[in-house]
């Protein structure tokens, strides 16, 4: 099965691709979307759609993983990732792919074993989980990645997870 990790953003959203059979995981790609400040904000969603249907069309994943966003300060700010997180989430169902949501205690849970764990606990472990000679970057990058792991733990329960 073929899962892409999404790490919601404006500026940068990161992707990864993984394979996950049999226990086993393959990473096929990984890497970022960037969108410029000083593009006008509907452009800049534009770029981020055009961009991950591209990825989608590449790729053919048969679900998405995205993490749930948290934000306790900067109001604007987190009006606008949501914009762009439901345009990523867009792109995937207009693609035909299931989407599924976890939140970051989640994903820490999944991938470390804790759901508390450090950045640096997750980014090494999605390291040795998908076999890489280095920890992906940028951290965006590796956070996607880790989306896509949590799902591929969740396989079995992914119901629960779908977002309604």
């Amino acid at each position: 099965m073929i899962i892409l990790g999404i790490d919601p953003g404006l500026a940068t959203v990161g992707y990864g691709v993984i394979e996950y059979k049999g226990n086993r995981y393959k990473t096929i790609d990984y890497g970022t979307i960037r969108t410029d400040s000083k593009t006008i904000f509907p452009e800049r969603l534009k770029i981020i759609y055009d961009e991950l249907s591209n990825i989608i069309d590449r790729y053919n994943p048969v679900d998405l993983a995205v993490e749930e966003l948290f934000f306790n300060k900067n109001v604007k700010t987190a009006i606008q990732v949501g914009q762009a997180r439901g345009v990523e989430i867009l792109a995937a169902i207009h693609k035909g792919l299931e989407v599924y949501e976890y939140t970051p205690l989640q994903v820490k849970q999944a991938v470390v074993g804790y759901g508390r764990a450090e950045k640096s606990q997750v980014q090494e472990m999605v390291k040795i989980l998908l076999n890489l000679k280095e920890i992906p970057k940028p951290d965006d990058a590796a956070d996607a990645l880790a989306v896509a792991i949590c799902h591929s733990s969740c396989l079995n329960h992914k119901e629960m997870f779908k977002m309604k």
